[in-house]
């Protein structure tokens, strides 16, 4: 019998699968990942989970045309039933670095949050934490 996943696992997971969902333009699994009133927001842009879908779907698909599976989780912070990760996310000749906040509720963690933005050229992860 296999044990039960850690809440870290169990995140890490739903992160890998929304890779899965917008490498594949995947509504219905990016749907499975998103809480329904999940916000999702770029500067001067804020959209709604089935906007931002609609675009989703209404775009080259990356799988399509050949572009490598080249996301990748930079951290997560885990506190209790929320997390906040970090993410890669080369899409379509950009490259975003996405914040995904996620709360887990009746046993189920969701993406609540959305926030992407396009790199800088210079781009270097850099991570703070408090001494």
């Amino acid at each position: 019998m296999k044990a039960d996943l850690t809440d870290l696992e169990k995140v890490t997971q739903r992160i890998n699968e929304y890779f899965e969902g917008i490498h594949n333009a995947d509504a219905e699994k990016l749907r499975n990942v998103f809480d329904p009133n999940a916000h999702l927001q770029a500067p001067s842009l804020r959209l709604t989970l089935d906007e931002w879908l609609q675009r989703v779907v209404n775009r080259a698909v990356p799988s399509a045309t050949n572009q490598r599976f080249d996301y990748r989780i930079i951290s997560i912070d885990l506190s209790g039933e929320q997390a906040m990760a970090k993410v890669e996310c080369p899409l379509l000749g950009n490259f975003y670095i996405d914040f995904l906040s996620l709360l887990k509720e009746d046993s189920r963690w969701r993406i609540v949050n959305k926030m992407y933005a396009h790199a800088p050229l210079d781009y270097q992860p850099i991570l703070i934490t408090g001494e």
